[in-house]
């Protein structure tokens, strides 16, 4: 017999269920462990999920099980869930969950949803991206410390047209590198501008990148994966737990640090402390906008015509 807790989140009951569940063997934590560490880092997280259409991973008996990706929302949705229904180009409409409260950080963990990949826009201007995002995909060959010099490649490269970047880690084995920009541009405009910019980068260090999206034909090279900037694309939300042996997180870190971590270097058991002395380094992204007009003739991309 399954037995049932609940838990009183800001006047919502959460019924709970297997906390003892294990979830990552390796270290031995279980489900109730997730539980605890999304309503812990709940006032970090959930502004980067706001009012967006969100995709999540579930592992009900673990990382090492099977796992399956949640878009529509669930017929068990507790009713005071707001959702967001979406109609793609094949006029198929998928129900996403939009979180909005603690309460539902905590739900969706007893529903073993351990990863969150929120959307790069959010509901209110579905069709303009927030950031662009590199996310750089090391193959097994390859060391942190090559993706750590790929990433201030990208930086620099960045800069040098006057965009401000900031990175935290995949919570697996890469990095991911955002740009936050004024959501007027569409997904193929940033898409384009992200190619451009990739395809600078594996030019200046083809022996160690790539943007060739077949495994097969990658090599021992880094795979600097500018396809994230497709409308429906998801990348995994800053403070998100990832199904990877450790129960690490991916944890925003200053450019300044990116010598001094590797990709295990943040969990669910370290990161609250390390938010908490040092605050969330990560927040600038939702608020320094940035406009790409000048940077895309700086890169001869030409306007895109709508």
């Amino acid at each position: 017999m399954i037995k049932i807790i609940a838990a009183e989140i800001d006047g919502r009951v959460i019924p709970l269920s297997n906390l003892d569940k294990i979830f990552w063997p390796s270290q031995g934590y279980c489900k109730n462990d997730l539980i605890e560490y999304y309503s812990m880092i709940a006032p970090y997280i959930m502004k980067y999920l706001k009012d967006r259409p969100l995709v999540f991973v579930r592992y009900p008996n673990g990382i090492d099980a099977k796992f399956f990706y949640q878009k529509n929302a669930p017929s068990n949705i507790p009713e005071w869930f707001n959702t967001y229904e979406w109609e793609n180009s094949e006029n198929k409409m998928t129900r996403f969950i939009l979180v909005e409260e603690k309460a539902a950080l905590v739900w969706l963990a007893n529903q073993a949803c351990i990863e969150i990949h929120p959307w790069l826009s959010s509901k209110d201007s579905i069709n303009q991206p927030d950031y662009i995002i590199f996310d750089l995909d090391p193959s097994p060959d390859n060391t942190f410390s090559e993706v750590v010099d790929t990433a201030l490649l990208v930086r620099k490269l960045l800069a040098e047209i006057n965009l401000k970047t900031w990175v935290k880690t995949s919570g697996a084995s890469g990095l991911h590198i955002y740009l936050p920009v004024i959501n007027k541009y569409s997904y193929e405009e940033i898409r384009v501008f992200a190619g451009k910019v990739a395809s600078i980068v594996t030019s200046a260090i083809p022996e160690l990148t790539t943007i060739e999206r077949k495994v097969d034909s990658r090599g021992r090279r880094i795979y600097l994966d500018f396809l994230q900037n497709v409308r429906g694309q998801t990348i995994c939300s800053p403070y998100s737990v990832r199904a990877v042996n450790g129960a690490t997180v991916s944890a925003p870190i200053q450019w300044e640090e990116i010598k001094d971590i590797s990709p295990n270097s943040f969990n669910i058991k370290n990161i609250l402390s390390r938010v908490e002395k040092i605050g969330d380094i990560f927040e600038s992204v939702l608020e320094e906008k940035q406009d790409i007009a000048q940077a895309m003739k700086d890169l001869g991309i030409a306007a895109i015509k709508h």
